[in-house]
């Protein structure tokens, strides 16, 4: 883990009209600049083990990392995945539920748990837009469970390819006309363990959207999808435009 130098003012984050801090007036945005630090970790490096105690909270600001448990027999599950704007830990919860493992090299804005819940105690906005984040969680989950329970593979992966699609271009880059472009950072071994899938079917899946041009594979990992409503009818529909 290393503390990156640059500091970011909240006023111009990349994150900043979708993240916690959303909703924040001046004043609280000047707080929330005062007892903020970044954090990052390399591919690979753990964030959080599950029953860990995490004395800081915060968003991520760049970067993708993966929620995991761990069975009592060795057996692992990925449950989820933090992507930028997500809210990293609980306030009121000492400890975490999750092993939180960056996928790709990952910036974190944290804040020390006890100053971060103070404020929010005293700026009730804050409280309902975290509120309002963690709801939105749960409609996901809820889709997750249709996703894995009825979807084929290719609704799998069209369904994720088509939420982060829609998640990039909520934080930063617009969708162009029709379509949508946004950096694939995890590798095929994640997609398959996140959808339940192997990844011989995720490469064959992935590989026939490409032939049949609802998506195109281009440098540095990028993704481009020509027609973005074509891949969410791809997915199966479902896919909530808020995830």
């Amino acid at each position: 883990m290393h503390f990156p130098a640059i500091r970011t003012a909240c006023a111009h984050c990349s994150i900043r009209e979708r993240a916690v801090c959303a909703c924040a007036s001046p004043a609280e945005l000047e707080e929330l600049n005062r007892i903020k630090s970044y954090r990052s970790f390399a591919p690979g490096e753990t964030i959080a083990w599950a029953g860990e105690t995490m004395p800081l909270v915060g968003s991520v600001v760049e970067g993708v990392a993966t929620l995991a448990l761990t069975l009592a027999d060795g057996r692992r599950q990925m449950v989820g995945l933090l992507l930028p704007a997500d809210f990293l830990g609980r306030p009121g919860r000492t400890r975490s539920s999750y092993d939180v493992v960056a996928a790709t090299e990952i910036t974190l804005c944290m804040f020390r748990r006890a100053e971060f819940e103070r404020l929010l105690r005293d700026s009730p906005r804050l409280g309902q837009r975290l509120l309002d984040m963690t709801l939105d969680e749960l409609e996901v989950a809820r889709e997750w469970m249709l996703l894995l329970g009825r979807k084929t593979a290719r609704e799998r992966i069209a369904s994720l390819l088509v939420i982060m699609a829609r998640r990039q271009a909520g934080v930063g880059d617009d969708p162009t006309p029709g379509g949508a472009s946004f950096p694939l950072h995890i590798t095929r071994e994640a997609m398959a363990d996140y959808l339940g899938l192997t990844i011989e079917t995720v490469s064959r899946q992935i590989s026939a959207l490409r032939r049949e041009g609802q998506i195109r594979l281009c440098e540095n990992r990028m993704v481009e999808v020509p027609n973005l409503d074509s891949l969410v009818v791809e997915s199966g529909g479902g896919v909530d435009p808020a995830v």
